[in-house]
Formats: structure tokens, sequence, C-alpha cells
């Protein structure tokens, strides 16, 4: 909020964001003479669903949770997945009653749920119903961030502040050359949360640390560009 504020504020003021989602930089971005960009750090959706791929081989089908108006932000997951060799569908959630029901469905259509950074879904108020429900079918959620990994989420991406700003002094020392900012991206750095006892209790293989980012990396540079959608 505060930085979708300030860019708009004066438009021909520089704004290099840090620590926001990629769909304010766009809303940003698209406005004529802006001058926005921002070193991005919130899990990349292909990065997302290339971890529920590495941990579960087997998997084809990914499910994913929205709202009506968040819809929009599996737009690029749905178009990309089956470069991973997956296809998804969007489960929508038109009420907080509906939320579980839907869920149900949503399990029982995919080998995983792959689960953005929408707190219309995903907030301190459901995701333990939401990790429960998955739990006792069987079924693991991947993302939505770091955080949730610790509340029983089985993996997530994450980009290390460490990363995020000698990124950011990249693009200062960019502006200062060159009177403008790079296009938003983010880290070519990241780690990965696992959350080995989740494992364990749904007899899931887990493979090594170094290993699981190792896979993630390779299948993120056999896809390209698409990776960071």
């Amino acid at each position: 909020g505060a930085f979708t504020r300030i860019s708009q504020e004066n438009k021909r003021v520089p704004v290099l964001g840090l620590l926001v989602d990629q769909s304010h930089v766009a809303a940003g971005a698209s406005q004529p003479d802006q001058k926005t960009s921002a070193v991005l750090s919130t899990p990349p959706l292909m990065r997302q669903a290339a971890i529920g791929k590495a941990i579960l081989p087997y998997s084809n089908r990914v499910a994913m949770l929205a709202r009506p108006d968040t819809y929009h932000l599996y737009d690029s997951a749905i178009k990309n997945l089956e470069r991973l060799g997956m296809k998804g569908r969007v489960f929508l959630v038109p009420t907080d009653e509906r939320l579980i029901p839907t869920l149900i469905r949503a399990l029982n259509y995919g080998d995983f749920i792959l689960a953005a950074p929408d707190d219309t879904i995903y907030n301190p108020r459901t995701i333990k119903h939401i990790l429960l429900t998955a739990y006792r079918r069987n079924r693991i959620v991947i993302g939505p961030s770091q955080a949730y990994v610790k509340a029983g989420s089985l993996a997530s991406s994450y980009t290390p502040l460490s990363e995020v700003a000698a990124m950011a002094a990249d693009y200062v020392r960019h502006f200062r050359e060159h009177g403008e900012f790079p296009e938003p991206a983010y880290p070519d750095k990241f780690g990965i949360e696992v959350n080995r006892q989740v494992g364990r209790s749904l007899n899931i293989a887990l493979p090594e640390h170094q290993d699981l980012i190792d896979t993630v990396m390779q299948s993120l540079e056999d896809m390209g560009a698409s990776a960071n959608e």
C-alpha cells in the first residue's frame, strides 16, 4: 500500500520498491512516464511450482485457490505449468464459508496446492484450517511464503534480505549512471525453506537441501524468462 501511494503521488519522482508484490509494480509501471522499478522478493509462482515438482516428481496436476478478484495472480502459472509437465486449475472461493468446501474439491483434483501470496485466502485466521484439511487428505501445500512453512506448509522459496540489498545497490548505481532504473526483477539467488516434520508425517522422501535448490534452478533455467512470472 505504501509503495502504491508513494509512486502515485508524483510520477516524475523515481521510486525503487523493495519487498513489494509484483502485481503492485506492474500497476505502477503501466502508467506513462512512471519512473518506477523494484527488486522483487515475493516468491515467483513458477519457482514455487518447480519446488512442488522436485519434491513430488510424479505430480502432474496443480490446484490453486483464489477469490474472484485475485484470480489474476495465477494467470502466468496457468499458462506456463505445462512447461513443467503439469497442468493446473484455479478454484474460486466466493465467500469465507465456501473456503473449506472449495479446498476439498481442489485437494481432490491436484497433487498439491500451489499458494500465491494472497491474504484473502492465506492469512493467520485461515491457515490452520487449510493446512489441517490438506494434511488429512495426504496433500501438501507449497507456499505462499517462508513464514507459512513454519505453520505447516511443506516448502516455499524465499529471497535472502542480503540479496535484496545487494541488488538494490546495483539498481541505484545504474540509476546514477543512466538516469533510469532497470526493469523490475528477482535476485538470481534464492533459498528454500522446507518443513521436514510435515514431510515425515506424510511419508514424503525430501531431497537434501542443496539437491532441491539445484533441481529447482535447473528447471527454471530450462523454462527461461517464464520462471520469474
